[in-house]
């Protein structure tokens, strides 16, 4: 009887070991695993946030960065718009041809044709300069031969315009000759010229074309002449 006894006493100790002993490994591998799971989860997401919204922030800085350096290339490579500049050439000299209606007296008119020959000097190259002229001229009326001639001097002033242009004016006064001799007077008179005109620089800098329109005033045979003048010719500069 007492053997009975013992031997269920040590059954039920056993089997309460054993029952603990299985709670105990079921429970004790996981729970560990998980809250380290946790633990890596909760201590692994901060760092990639932060590392993201700083990267984010990165690449925002970055992208302002290039964005205001590519905004200010871009200003900086726009080509400056420059007006009123000439090449430094001081001398300009001319040659071509002119026409010039001398209105001798009233209803009397003489269509010459000639050559008109200038000098032009722009100290330093500067807008104002000191303009030297020569025109030779020759025509007819009622049957006699006509000649003209004039010699003038004054400032001249310009004005740079685009495409290459040169807008420019003058004044000049200096003296004039006429043929053929008259009873009416002498062949020698006080002349002065304002006008302007343009010069157009195609192909080389140095080399360009002009045209000028003026007006000539005269005092032959006891009354004034008012002559217009246009002429077009070359231009070299140096």
């Amino acid at each position: 009887m007492k053997l009975t006894v013992v031997l269920c006493a040590a059954l039920f100790v056993f089997a309460a070991g054993a029952k603990a002993q299985a709670n105990s490994d079921s429970s004790l591998p996981f729970a560990p695993v998980a809250a380290a799971a946790t633990t890596a989860t909760n201590d692994t997401n901060p760092p990639l946030t932060d590392a993201a919204s700083a990267s984010g922030a990165n690449s925002n800085a970055l992208g302002v960065t290039l964005a205001s350096d590519s905004e200010s290339g871009s200003g900086a490579q726009e080509p400056p718009s420059v007006r009123g500049v000439f090449k430094a050439y001081n001398w300009q000299a001319t040659a071509g041809y002119t026409f010039f209606r001398f209105y001798i007296i009233p209803g009397v008119e003489s269509n010459m044709n000639g050559i008109n020959l200038g000098m032009v000097y722009y100290p330093g190259g500067h807008w104002i300069g000191a303009d030297g002229e020569f025109i030779g001229a020759w025509g007819s009326v009622e049957g006699f031969s006509t000649r003209y001639v004039q010699a003038m001097g004054g400032p001249r002033f310009r004005w740079a315009a685009p495409r290459g242009l040169e807008i420019w004016g003058h004044g000049l006064v200096g003296g004039s000759h006429f043929l053929p001799q008259t009873a009416l007077g002498n062949q020698g008179a006080f002349a002065y010229e304002v006008g302007g005109g343009v010069d157009l620089n195609i192909h080389q800098r140095r080399i360009a074309y002009r045209a000028s329109a003026n007006m000539v005033g005269t005092r032959y045979f006891g009354t004034y002449q008012y002559s217009p003048n246009v002429s077009i010719g070359v231009v070299f500069k140096f």
